[in-house]
């Protein structure tokens, strides 16, 4: 557990024993200084695990899981020493279970994070992070707020957008949980968020002057001037997909993949899309999640 003297929370930083945990590692600990947050580095050995578990000879396994969970804390304790903590506390935590994903899942719901970070997939021949099953899961399971990052760095003022849905009453009551969240993101680096809205309809329809309202509303209510709002006409998937790219956004708030049916053809297929599509980090939202809380100070 994360050492409960730490008023601000924890963040969840989800270490592979790969090249690319130190740069998760620097993304994390940029938010835990803007949060007020300690961090909790966590490796769990999935493919150790589901050997073990497929082992004809069960005599030995639990003393080789041990000595597994050993070498990760060892790999943890490096990267901890690693990092320019600057007084965030660190505290590491390992695992040998399969599969990934509700290893992680259970972690999140023992530790109650603000924040999980996970870098996302492996990567293809071009350099591109991949989503893997792990992902995908997650996107859906996680009870926290996750940020799979996609290996670039960040800008040192980071570009932030949220793309939302206010199509519906109860897409809109997700809308603003993804502003919020944004905005705290936003805040924490002393720049604006960008809210980002599609419409296929005709902007003369009676549907779409309501959710032009609804829009306007939500953007009234999160303290957002009319130049950070965009309204585009056409597909999302289409229209979204090229903005964000065009734009170059460090980080895309979108709504978490959901299995209830009322949100699934709205928020979950969007988001897989685009998650497809751009090559930025994701920060995924949901009904439950703990909020960010007020910047610390900002994260420049």
């Amino acid at each position: 557990m994360f050492p409960t003297v730490n008023e601000g929370g924890s963040i969840l930083v989800v270490a592979e024993r790969g090249p690319g945990d130190s740069a998760l590692l620097v993304k994390a600990l940029q938010l835990a200084r803007s949060f007020g947050a300690g961090l909790e580095l966590f490796l769990c050995d999935a493919e150790r695990a589901y050997a073990l578990r497929q082992a004809y000879q069960q005599e030995g396994v639990e003393n080789v899981r041990k000595a597994c969970i050993a070498e990760a804390l060892e790999y943890l304790s490096r990267l901890k020493g690693s990092a320019h903590a600057m007084n965030v506390p660190i505290s590491i935590d390992a695992a040998c279970e399969s599969p990934l994903c509700e290893a992680i899942v259970r972690k999140a719901r023992t530790c109650e994070p603000l924040l999980v970070v996970k870098s996302g997939g492996g990567s293809d021949a071009t350099g591109s992070r991949m989503l893997d099953f792990n992902d995908w899961h997650l996107m859906r399971a996680c009870p926290a707020t996750l940020l799979l990052t996609r290996g670039r760095t960040w800008r040192p003022i980071p570009r932030v957008a949220a793309a939302v849905d206010v199509s519906e009453q109860e897409t809109v009551g997700l809308a603003r949980l993804i502003v919020q969240t944004a905005s705290a993101l936003a805040h924490a680096y002393d720049t604006d968020v960008e809210l980002l809205y599609v419409e296929r309809e005709s902007p003369d329809s009676a549907g779409s002057q309501r959710r032009k309202l609804a829009l306007e509303a939500l953007a009234h209510d999160s303290h957002l001037r009319d130049e950070q709002v965009h309204l585009i006409p056409g597909e999302p998937e289409q229209e979204l997909g090229t903005l964000a790219a065009s734009e170059d956004y460090d980080i895309l708030v979108v709504g978490t993949l959901t299995h209830r049916d009322a949100l699934a053809p709205l928020v979950g297929t969007l988001t897989a899309k685009l998650v497809d599509l751009l090559d930025c980090d994701f920060m995924l939202v949901k009904f439950g999640a703990r909020d960010l809380p007020q910047p610390a100070s900002p994260g420049r």
